[in-house]
This record gives structure tokens, sequence and C-alpha cells, in this order.
């Protein structure tokens, strides 16, 4: 399984899962790992867009903040 964190800066608009293929991404083996970098990037001036599973797994930004903020 892996699951896919596309990254960019904090002011960045929304990822549509159809811009995905020019944007940069991290992967991660475990949910938990990509929850974790994403809230690690959150002090870093950076944003996670989009994280997509291949479990059918997809958050979008909003989803993805509140995930790291309960995590």
């Amino acid at each position: 399984m892996s699951y896919r964190l596309y990254l960019g800066p904090a002011t960045a608009e929304d990822l549509k899962p159809s811009e995905r293929g020019g944007a940069l991404f991290k992967e991660f083996r475990l949910l938990d790992d990509a929850i974790q970098f994403a809230r690690h990037l959150e002090r870093k001036d950076r944003v996670a867009l989009l994280l997509e599973g291949d479990d059918g797994t997809r958050m979008n930004r909003r989803e993805i903040a509140v995930a790291t903020q309960n995590y």
C-alpha cells in the first residue's frame, strides 16, 4: 500500500486530482506517516494539498488539516 501526499506553498490553491501530474509529492507506506509529515509541513510554511492512497483514500487540503489537528 502507498499514499501520495502532494505538497505546495502555504499560499497555493487547492490541487484538483486532474492537476496532480506536475505537482511535487512524497510517497509513504503508512497513512499515519503521511499525516505526520503533513503536520510537519505546517511548521515550514508549506501545506499538504492532496492525499491519495492506493486503497482509494482521498483527502483534500481541508480534510488533511482536520486530520493533522486530531493527530
